[in-house]
């Protein structure tokens, strides 16, 4: 392999950032920002999906679909964009995301919808973990902080503008708009990208893995299928959950030893000898996994519930979280790449998200909208603080030739983690909401209220005052004291935090790598740019 064509260095400034960073930058971003709506920009927009199609039994598998191939294609293009380069694949996930949104707004069934779906996640994934590598491959890592706060950002606004979007082109002009929208931003983003961005070349000759990707893809799909379908689909203690159970340990098991073998692995077992790597993904699987999602899963319904608000106020009334995010991500990252420090941050911000969980935990029927808001502000100051200076910390402890394996593994686990919780959340969640309505209703208002499978907040807010009452606050009960049990999780995540080792970040982007270990060993952040390509 050669270095940086003379061109390539031409374009580079006096602080080792291309010229055209700042188009690349917005190219990068839209492409995230379109791989992150598209996890929740259904979610609105499902009941008339699947009363068009036909489909209210296979709802489930329109968002499974593509958070389940999303994850599988993560450390796919994180590991080849780093022995084959990233331009390309970059690119190519773009088109296989724009062939994925143009099936999906075409389908006339929900087999093709969830086709295209499944499409559109394989790219998702690509766009997500290429976009942060990228910026690890063009900036130095010290500048690197403040082009990654804008970049954890964006999935807090997905969370919140995804599902508002859905609804308004539902109620405008149609839910197929919900993916074709992403057909002329796609599009621009592959322009931009093609004519902007120039990376190191690398060896189009590697042995991929391919034993490795079929075990991931069947431990990831049994290990989401168990917890999108236990307790609710399906009773945990169902044959096909059980099976399931056990088809994931011993994918999960096989594919481990499968990485111990491969020339090539998807997830090399060197990354779990560093410890960075280690803590900063159970740290975001703790902390943004469970404690970002699990709130933001059941938030909106709570305040429906609860509150009376409608699906698109309450969408709105997250929009502190995102402030909060914001507020504190942004200026964190300029300070990291001042002071070339990061480890203070997620400290403070799992000190924070643990906190305002318990504040949470407190609410009743009659805490004020405002006060929720400000936990919900809180919990995203938290949040801005930790989720994307755990991928920089991640991506500082590994040479160029592993930032998108490393980079990828990180989210990899931390979507897992995210399932996972959700799921753990949920099954706790609804437990407790079938005891609470049984003690709280007598047999005549329980035949009132039907199913607990059946509420909707429509449904609830029509009751007679006194089975409403009832319900809304078995819903409370159900809900706010599953906050306090997490709060051992947090106070793990602290714990963990303080024990994350912090690596002072470089203000070059070249380490030089140990040349008896291709791929890892010890590199000294402060050299030079000739050794960003694959010897």
């Amino acid at each position: 392999m050669s270095g940086p064509t003379p061109a390539e260095t031409e374009e580079q400034g006096s602080s080792g950032i291309p010229q055209h960073f700042g188009l690349i930058f917005a190219g990068l971003m839209t492409a995230m920002l379109l791989a992150a709506l598209d996890q929740t920009i259904v979610s609105t927009a499902l009941p008339t999906i699947v009363g068009e199609l036909h489909g209210v039994n296979h709802m489930a598998w329109v968002t499974t679909a593509y958070i389940l191939a999303a994850t599988i294609a993560m450390p796919v293009y994180g590991r080849l964009g780093d022995l084959m380069g990233r331009k390309t694949l970059f690119l190519g996930a773009i088109a296989v995301f724009i062939v994925g949104s143009a099936t999906a707004g075409m389908a006339q069934d929900m087999t093709v919808l969830i086709i295209g779906r499944a499409v559109q996640g394989l790219g998702g994934g690509g766009l997500m973990i290429t976009s942060q590598a990228i910026i690890a491959d063009l900036v130095p890592p010290r500048q690197r902080a403040k082009y990654m706060a804008p970049m954890g950002a964006v999935f807090g606004l997905a969370s919140v503008v995804g599902p508002l979007l859905g609804g308004w082109f539902t109620d405008g002009i149609g839910w197929r708009w919900a993916f074709w929208i992403n057909l002329p931003l796609g599009a621009l983003a592959l322009a931009v990208a093609a004519f902007a961005l120039r990376l190191p070349r690398r060896s189009t000759r590697v042995a991929i893995d391919y034993v490795g990707i079929a075990l991931m893809a069947a431990a990831v799909t049994c290990t989401v299928l168990v917890a999108d379908w236990g307790g609710t689909d399906y009773a945990w203690t169902d044959p096909l959950v059980l099976g399931l159970a056990a088809g994931a340990v011993v994918a999960w098991a096989l594919f481990l030893f499968s990485q111990s073998r491969a020339a090539e692995p998807i997830i090399p077992l060197r990354l779990f000898r560093n410890r960075i790597f280690n803590i900063a993904t159970l740290l975001g699987m703790v902390v943004i996994g469970v404690g970002m999602f699990a709130v933001i899963g059941y938030m909106p319904t709570y305040l429906q519930m609860v509150y009376g608000k409608t699906a698109t106020e309450s969408g709105l009334l997250l929009i502190p979280m995102v402030v909060g995010i914001m507020a504190t991500a942004l200026p964190s990252g300029l300070l990291i790449s001042r002071t070339g420090r990061y480890k203070i941050y997620p400290i403070l911000g799992t000190a924070v998200v643990g906190v305002t969980v318990l504040l949470m935990s407190t609410l009743d029927t009659s805490t004020s909208i405002v006060v929720v808001c400000g936990y919900l502000f809180l919990l995203g100051a938290g949040v801005g603080l930790i989720m994307q200076n755990l991928v920089l910390a991640v991506q500082n402890a590994f040479p160029p030739s592993d930032v998108g394996t490393a980079t990828s593994a990180n989210n990899f686990f931390r979507e897992i983690g995210a399932t996972l919780g959700t799921a753990a959340v949920g099954a706790v969640f609804t437990h407790r909401l079938t005891d609470q309505l049984a003690d709280r209703l007598s047999t005549a208002d329980a035949k009132v209220v039907g199913s607990t499978d059946s509420l909707t907040p429509t449904l609830v807010h029509a009751l007679p005052d006194k089975v409403q009452n009832a319900v809304i606050l078995a819903y409370q009960q159900a809900l706010t004291p599953v906050f306090r049990y997490m709060a051992p999780l947090f106070a793990l995540g602290l714990v963990l935090a303080f024990l994350l080792p912090e690596k002072k970040l470089g203000g070059s982007n070249g380490p030089k790598m140990d040349q008896g270990t291709p791929g890892g060993g010890n590199f000294e952040p402060e050299a030079g740019a000739a050794a960003m390509t694959r010897k």
